[in-house]
């Protein structure tokens, strides 16, 4: 009870902090924000031709492994045609989140940085047009290209789901609070929001790519059945939890919100970065919910075997339109003959 009222006290007070600057804010409007550009951003030319040529670079890297790696591998293992074509999609996220996260761990945990223990620390030495250390810049240019090539990748090679458009504004966030955070010289933040938010992503990427291979040429390895239960129940709720619904407004809501304006009262584009994050801890919430339905009906017998709710394809859409077709003509051929009568069907013969 207690960690339950500590955790809604922070919650309370960070948007209580976010609702009094608002109302405090007498010259909010357009020509602040014009203002607010014009003096605060740093971004050069090379950086965003540096961006472009990321986006590019990982859209040909993820094609080449797709072909020549991750299908190749599937067809070995005689994966389900539904599955194969989801296998690469899952293996190339993986493989991107992995790094990814392992790089920012070692930033926080192996280098000069004490965000994590101390969040409200990567505000202290704030100042404008800042120079950001060449690890952390590394960092940030390949998220940043990573997320303007999901963009691309969810419209064109990804497969089509549930949340896909939930997915396609997650990565629009995120896109505009990453190059906004560097440009804006809150790298140091955005180390520490970035750590929380990729590791999720491996222990997903696991637990699908199992949940793929447990149905391999036909059968049923237990191993792979084992692993994507495991991975779902341990490590996708609880790091999904502990990092994005515990820890996220813990160190970051409360820091941007709060904290913030104690180190930098007059910190440029605080209302932007805050609604941005609240609407990623909106999602994370929102994604949280669909893995305890999924929990939810395999505990309760309504589901026999572990699935991805989100998921749907042209195939099984087909599939699900055929069967109502074949619903409806049989509805229609057991109706020859009869005729309704107070809504309810009467043979015409006597």
């Amino acid at each position: 009870m207690a960690v339950a009222a500590a955790y809604a006290d922070v919650l309370t007070k960070s948007m209580s902090s976010l609702m009094g600057a608002w109302r405090d804010c007498k010259d909010c409007g357009w020509e602040l924000t014009r203002r607010t550009v014009q003096e605060n951003i740093f971004l050069t030319w090379s950086e965003f031709l540096l961006f472009l040529l990321g986006v590019i670079g990982l859209t040909l890297l993820r094609h080449a492994a797709s072909v020549w790696l991750f299908r190749p591998f599937a067809q070995w293992c005689h994966l389900q045609p539904k599955d194969a074509a989801k296998v690469s999609e899952s293996a190339w996220k993986l493989l991107i989140y992995t790094v990814f996260w392992s790089y920012s761990a070692y930033l926080l945990f192996c280098k000069d940085y004490h965000f994590f223990h101390d969040p409200p620390s990567a505000f202290h030495d704030w100042k404008r047009g800042i120079q950001v250390p060449s690890d952390i810049a590394l960092l940030y240019l390949m998220q940043d290209s990573f997320y303007g090539h999901s963009i691309y990748a969810t419209l064109f090679m990804d497969v089509w789901r549930k949340d896909s458009m939930v997915m396609l504004v997650h990565h629009i966030i995120a896109l505009n609070l990453i190059t906004c955070s560097y440009a804006f010289r809150y790298h140091n933040f955005g180390l520490l929001v970035l750590f929380l938010q990729d590791v999720t992503e491996i222990s997903l990427g696991i637990t699908k790519l199992n949940i793929y291979f447990k149905n391999r040429g036909g059968s049923s390895p237990q191993l792979n059945d084992f692993i994507s239960n495991i991975g779902l129940i341990i490590f996708s709720i609880s790091c999904r939890f502990w990092f994005r619904i515990y820890w996220f407004p813990l160190k970051v809501l409360y820091t941007s919100c709060y904290s913030l304006l104690q180190s930098v009262p007059s910190c440029p584009f605080y209302f932007f970065f805050n609604i941005l994050l609240l609407l990623v801890f909106l999602m994370n919430i929102y994604w949280f919910w669909l893995i305890i339905v999924v929990v939810g009906k395999v505990l309760t017998g309504q589901m026999h075997e572990l699935i991805d709710v989100r998921e749907y394809d042209a195939e099984e859409s087909q599939k699900l339109a055929l069967q109502r077709k074949k619903v409806e003509l049989h509805s229609v051929d057991s109706c020859k003959g009869q005729h309704m009568k107070n809504g309810i069907i009467k043979s015409k013969e006597l």
